[in-house]
């Protein structure tokens, strides 16, 4: 059970056999075959490259498996795919050329065998990306899913439930968890059931038919810790440790040494200044693009909205915002007038948990306003709120007041940031999600924020949004 679905599909070695011989082929036709003026005396039969092609189909899968290439797909992204191909071909290219420097063949063209590398690293690098989709449709199908049980529902088994929600291409599958509070053990987190304590451990092992155990216990319970590992040792289950530095709070750490001395240097959540430059650069160019190309829709818009119902177009509220900051956010109006008093009558029918409040046919939406919710075009104003520095493109969805007076200590790591217009589980099911796993999505971009992952946010967004999942 250890290595289920962790190293690449037998059909990806084959694969890579067929696309390190096709460039050897494309590289000959580029090099002798769509030259123009080709002198005859050059000329040369592929024949005379099968050798290099040959060592190429050799050395290559032999330098991905030794450098792990083949190994714990699991979890690896792309980039990390493209970054191991291009390291083998290298090494493998150096290696032909010493080859044929020994040798000394009669006909070969050191041209041919750098694009050789070019088109190697390119096909490997696709038919891992391939690969990748692959095994993402798979898991989103259910297919090839590790079945994971955390241990500890502190906040480092939070963050480990986090990952697992927002990262789906993993292929994990939480059981649930276990952890010796009673209030936690038999409660539940976002979709994750407690199983009882960590006496139970054996049981849920045998009855949850479990492939893994992640441990997310303080190191102050070694003996806890041991007994588990024991426990796993004795099912064959593979059982792996979080480090108790690694808090939910302290997601910056670095690595380095004292004259050989191993040092862990941890920083609190921040950005750095080039990063909020580059983040504030991008929230700009968006918003300000965004109001100049979509100022005629959202002059249509505003004309629908005041010929259907009575009341403003925009629709103004207060919301917290980064560090529990207050500020007035801009939205489309959606309802009629007088809404947020009605509240209090409909709030037996309220269908989301937690300080949400959500109604799949909410009476007091406008016609007009069904259309914007289920579009998130009443959303377009908050490009105003972006210009204004009060919030960004994408993050955190900012909370009401009241919502946050119910928050859990935990919960408000999630203000950490600027709030955006869209976010990582705006993409990863929108209302469809618990308000825990909601927060989870919010930490797990917290602690991860990269300009990339803004990028990926925004291209998923459209598709979310024209798919209209989970909105109403």
């Amino acid at each position: 059970m250890h290595g289920k679905g962790d190293h690449a599909p037998w059909w990806v070695f084959v694969l890579d056999l067929v696309m390190i011989n096709a460039s050897m082929v494309l590289a000959y036709v580029l090099r002798y075959r769509l030259q123009w003026f080709l002198d005859a005396a050059y000329d040369a039969p592929f024949s005379a490259y099968l050798p290099f092609s040959l060592m190429f189909s050799i050395v290559v899968p032999v330098l991905l498996w030794v450098t792990r290439g083949y190994h714990h797909w699991r979890g690896r992204i792309w980039l990390e795919h493209a970054f191991r191909v291009s390291n083998a071909v290298a090494i493998a290219m150096i290696v032909a050329l010493a080859w044929s420097f020994i040798t000394r063949p009669l006909v070969y063209s050191r041209l041919l065998l750098f694009e050789g590398g070019i088109f190697m690293i390119m096909l490997l690098s696709l038919d891992r990306g391939i690969a990748l989709l692959v095994q993402a449709r798979q898991r989103r199908q259910g297919k090839g899913l590790k079945r994971i049980l955390i241990v500890g529902a502190g906040e480092v088994g939070r963050r480990v439930m986090r990952t697992v929600v927002a990262r789906p291409d993993l292929g994990y599958e939480i059981v649930g968890y276990v952890d010796d509070n009673p209030e936690k053990g038999d409660g539940r987190i976002g979709r994750f059931p407690g199983l009882g304590t960590v006496d139970n451990l054996p049981t849920v092992i045998d009855e949850r038919e479990v492939d893994e155990v992640i441990i997310t216990l303080p190191w102050t319970y070694h003996r806890r810790i041991l007994s588990v590992l024991r426990a796993c040792a004795r099912r064959n289950v593979r059982a792996r440790l979080v480090p108790d530095l690694f808090q939910m709070s302290l997601s910056r750490v670095e690595v380095g040494d004292l004259g050989g001395v191993p040092l862990v240097e941890i920083r609190e959540i921040s950005f750095s200044k080039a990063e909020l430059i580059v983040k504030r650069a991008m929230d700009l160019t968006g918003a300000l693009l965004g109001l100049l190309v979509g100022w005629p829709l959202f002059l249509l818009l505003a004309i629908a909205i005041k010929l259907d119902s009575r009341g403003p177009i925009l629709f103004r509220q207060q919301r917290v915002g980064e560090n529990q900051r207050l500020f007035t956010i801009y939205k489309f109006r959606t309802m009629v007038e007088g809404a947020e008093e009605e509240i209090e009558k409909l709030k037996d029918r309220n269908e989301a948990d937690g300080p949400l409040f959500k109604i799949r046919d909410d009476p007091r939406v406008t016609r007009v306003g069904r259309i914007l919710r289920q579009t998130s075009l009443d959303e377009l104003p908050q490009l105003i709120n972006v210009i204004k520095g009060e919030m960004s493109l994408v993050g955190p969805r900012p909370p009401l007041p009241d919502e946050v007076a119910q928050y859990k200590a935990w919960h408000l790591k999630r203000l950490a940031v600027p709030p955006g217009i869209t976010g990582l589980w705006q993409v990863s099911g929108r209302s469809e999600l618990t308000f825990d796993e909601m927060v989870l999505l919010d930490i797990y971009y917290v602690e991860h924020w990269s300009p990339w992952l803004d990028l990926v946010i925004l291209l998923r967004t459209l598709p979310k949004v024209l798919a209209r999942e989970g909105a109403y």
